[in-house]
């Protein structure tokens, strides 16, 4: 049941990100004069629809994208010439013209799409995507801000009972076994570590670097138990552990493998709490995950042939690699129904609204690439024309004629094909071979 509910949020989140994704292309339309004949959420059969206005506005059966109709979004014939059609494309292209201008009413052509400055034009086509950016800030800020990242706590979740050499996979301890240090001094599960050595202590990081450091050493630790602070005498002992920076991260060789030293050891774990980060490292985080998602988009082709390959070889898939939809609700349903210690409610809500700003960052990216029927081809369609208008101004030409984007109509359609294969083939290995861990 608990998977069901992560997938059905996921859901939610998705169509919600779809429809202010429409919303963004929407309203800057509405703005600048042009008429908006539809709005819809979804595609294939119109499962509800209302008109309101000039516009219809609707929910369809297959939630995966949604789309707004601009009358005039390609030139009329008229306006471009009127071409000779030649051939298999020019035939689709002048189909595109034609169908977009018996959109206009009799007239409209005022208020046609095509008739927009390419400032305009770039407002309404960028709208959508940013609209995704402004969505993915807010759920992360909810996230940083608001909730709090997960970060070790001076409160201890563990205690050890011996001491065991480094990469033991023994689950108990034998009567061989030296008794931890930690379990000497009477530390119990629930202990908060107030000071260490007359040190105030406001941080696992610290406490652990300062326990590595005492190797044979007795030192007072004084731990808030039950309300009451204990003063406790702890001996760190020497053992062979896995180094660590200043960040508490794991340090590792040229060969990625972990770099130990002999350094005191007690055998305690701590905690976890949520911490409410600044709103700077709420748009840092955004930034970098930007960054990322755009890198992960130039790759594409490559890490799409990677995953299908190991997919459907039987190999390991690729924790970081791409995920169709499918994955992302499969990792929805495992938050949801995670039984793992220390992952509450809050933690549960931060997963998922990280999850969802992941998705509307990757839109934002994706959409951006110049292929129609992306945005990013219209934005490019749109600078396109700007520029020969600002070159005929210079060169004080006639204004030239409206840029033909109906002439992309093949390419968009090439495009739509190969987006609807890739993401059949990655659903299909989500299904066969789904991502782990």
């Amino acid at each position: 049941m608990a998977y069901t509910i992560g997938v059905v949020i996921l859901v939610v989140g998705v169509l919600v990100s779809i429809a202010l994704h429409e919303v963004g292309h929407m309203v800057p339309a509405k703005r600048f004069g042009v008429r908006v004949s539809q709005y819809m959420v979804g595609f294939g059969p119109t499962l509800w629809s209302r008109t309101k206005g000039e516009t219809e506005y609707g929910v369809k059966a297959i939630p995966l994208g949604g789309y707004v109709r601009l009358i005039g979004m390609y030139p009329t014939p008229e306006a471009v010439g009127n071409p000779p059609v030649r051939g298999f494309f020019s035939r689709i292209s002048a189909e595109a013209r034609e169908a977009s201008a018996e959109e206009i009413r009799p007239g409209e052509d005022h208020r046609a799409f095509y008739r927009l400055s390419t400032p305009k034009k770039l407002v309404v086509m960028l709208g959508g995507p940013v609209m995704n950016l402004v969505i993915a800030v807010v759920l992360l800020g909810v996230v940083y801000v608001g909730i709090g990242t997960p970060q070790s706590s001076t409160t201890l979740a563990s205690v050890n009972e011996c001491v065991l050499p480094a990469g033991s996979t023994a689950t108990a301890c034998s009567d061989d076994d030296v008794q931890a240090p930690g379990a000497a001094a009477g530390l119990q599960p629930g202990d908060t570590i107030v000071s260490y050595d007359g040190q105030a202590i406001d941080s696992w990081n610290q406490v652990s670097q300062l326990i590595r450091g005492d190797a044979g050493q007795t030192v007072p630790i004084v731990v808030e138990r039950d309300g009451q602070q204990l003063t406790l005498e702890l001996t760190p002992v020497a053992a062979e552990r896995p180094e660590v920076d200043a960040d508490g991260q794991a340090v590792t060789d040229a060969n990625g493998d972990a770099v130990t030293s002999e350094v005191g050891f007690v055998g305690i774990g701590p905690g976890t709490e949520l911490v409410r980060q600044p709103v700077s490292e709420a748009l840092t985080v955004t930034a970098q995950a930007t960054w990322q998602t755009a890198q992960a988009v130039l790759q594409l082709p490559v890490t799409v042939f990677d995953t299908v390959t190991s997919a459907f070889s039987g190999g390991e898939r690729d924790a970081n690699g791409v995920i169709s939809l499918v994955g992302v609700g499969q990792i929805a349903g495992q938050i949801g129904s995670s039984d793992a210690v220390g992952f509450g409610i809050a933690e549960r809500i931060a997963s998922m609204l990280s999850l969802l700003a992941s998705l509307n960052l990757a839109l934002f990216v994706f959409n951006l690439i110049p292929l129609v029927p992306l945005d990013g081809g219209h934005v490019a369609a749109a600078l396109w024309e700007g520029i020969k208008r600002q070159f005929a101004r210079l060169r004080r030409l006639p204004r030239p004629r409206p840029a033909d984007a109906a002439r992309l109509q093949p390419l968009a359609l090439g495009v739509f094909v190969l987006l609807g294969g890739m993401s059949l083939v990655l659903m299909l290995a989500d299904i066969v071979n789904p991502v782990t861990g």
